[in-house]
């Protein structure tokens, strides 16, 4: 990791969770986020951070998967079924299996340690950016396919008996994406900017991966899928008409 410095403080004070047992990097990632703009909790265990979230407040979750008490991405599936906010797992375990699967568990990032500081910043604010605001009014702008229906505004998908599908952040803004540009093939760049607010590398698998889990909550076969297309060499494509509700 290379030697924390300011940058320029951001004009709102996000709260993260630092979830780390080394005590070390948390005091570093304290240091060096709260001189840019960013207020900070420290949780050294998993049941330290399922305490600190469950009291709110926190707007990002910074994840190491290596916790004394319970695996990481354990505490992870938890964090996005009973929290559903944004997970940035930063974590010794780069390999690209842990990367996937992470990311197919619901991580909006994941970044290996060693780390940039700044790196690290720019990837909290870009995630920070596509965390919709909470509703203005009650009023909430909808989108229906197929029985389902999405409220851009509370993030909540149901589906066409009246239950709610479970979102992650990342899943509402992939199907979002979709959403609003249906029947049009979508490049996986173009996605990788709707959920990381940057393009995709070559042999980067984060959309494959991403669709892979949305389709198994929105397709009755998704080894068939007749919503989310795959378009060979393009990128994907939403099948199915949308309509305002």
């Amino acid at each position: 990791m290379s030697s924390p410095s300011s940058d320029a403080v951001p004009a709102t004070q996000p709260r993260l969770l630092l979830v780390d047992d080394d005590a070390d990097i948390l005091a570093l990632l304290a240091r060096y986020l709260g001189a840019n703009g960013c207020k900070t909790a420290a949780a050294s265990s998993a049941a330290q951070a399922r305490v600190a979230v469950a009291a709110g407040g926190i707007d990002l979750v910074l994840l190491d998967l290596g916790l004394p008490d319970e695996d990481g991405l354990s505490l992870l599936r938890h964090l996005q079924t009973q929290w559903r906010g944004p997970v940035i797992v930063v974590s010794g375990r780069g390999d690209a299996v842990d990367r996937v699967v992470g990311l197919e568990l619901g991580a909006d990032d994941y970044v290996a340690k060693p780390f940039d500081f700044r790196e690290l910043l720019a990837r909290i604010r870009s995630v920070l950016r596509r965390v919709p605001s909470p509703p203005s009014s009650l009023a909430a702008e909808c989108l229906a396919f197929e029985g389902f229906r999405l409220d851009l505004s509370s993030r909540r998908l149901t589906d066409a008996g009246g239950a709610e599908v479970a979102l992650t952040t990342g899943e509402f803004q992939l199907l979002r994406a979709l959403l609003q540009r249906p029947q049009q093939v979508l490049s996986r760049d173009e996605l990788m900017s709707a959920l990381h607010g940057r393009e995709a590398g070559p042999y980067d698998r984060t959309i494959d991966v991403a669709v892979g889990r949305l389709r198994r909550k929105l397709e009755s076969d998704p080894s068939a899928p007749s919503l989310i297309k795959a378009v060979r060499g393009a990128g994907y494509l939403f099948a199915a008409a949308v309509s305002a509700a």
